[in-house]
């Protein structure tokens, strides 16, 4: 039986307390998922949800922040949470794919993700959004997300929009893009090998 890959998570500053608790599927597996998200910004809870959905993952996270300032705080301070939970969840990076890619439309909106568990911390993030916000959340707050998030779980990511005329269309294509790239990154291959030419990633 497969080990279980799972993390809880807490993480409390001045301006955020976060709670979260993660595990992560496979490509085949047929556990039910269990998806509860708060973080007080609505169009944020939407982006996770999706990453979870997509992911295969089971993900409940909580989030009290300084929304009454603005979103900065809440909006980066989960992605970084949620990436040290994804580090953990996976543990060694032995007898994984490493490697994931995807292409995720929606509508007319198409995006590309390409992921490496690496354990080498860095994000290239082209989603070129025009609006200052999506509901509650400032534009300029989505491309960083996904970069702290990178940074917080040591992966290499490559995400990308490629078309589009919505903005709402394009975050959320990105984030089903790198959800299903993550997804295949993590799935097993029935190997105990650590994928990397250095023995070890």
């Amino acid at each position: 039986m497969a080990q279980e890959r799972s993390a809880t998570v807490s993480r409390k500053t001045n301006e955020t307390d976060i709670q979260i608790s993660l595990q992560i599927g496979s490509l085949d597996s047929a556990a039910e998922q269990t998806i509860d998200i708060n973080t007080g910004i609505g169009f944020l809870d939407h982006m996770y949800h999706a990453l979870a959905k997509h992911g295969r993952w089971s993900l409940t996270l909580a989030c009290k922040g300084d929304i009454h300032i603005d979103d900065h705080h809440t909006a980066e301070d989960t992605a970084i949470a949620l990436g040290m939970a994804f580090k953990q969840a996976l543990g060694e990076p032995r007898g994984i794919k490493r490697f994931g890619h995807a292409y995720c439309p929606l509508d007319e909106a198409l995006a590309r993700a390409v992921v490496d568990i690496s354990g080498r911390p860095f994000a290239a993030v082209d989603l070129g959004l025009k609006r200052e916000m999506i509901g509650a959340l400032s534009c300029e707050m989505i491309p960083h997300v996904l970069q702290s998030f990178a940074t917080a779980a040591g992966i290499t990511l490559h995400v990308d929009v490629l078309k589009g005329d919505n903005d709402h269309h394009r975050a959320e294509s990105a984030f089903k893009a790198l959800a299903v790239a993550l997804r295949e990154a993590v799935s097993r291959t029935g190997s105990n090998d650590i994928p990397s030419t250095k023995g070890v990633l």
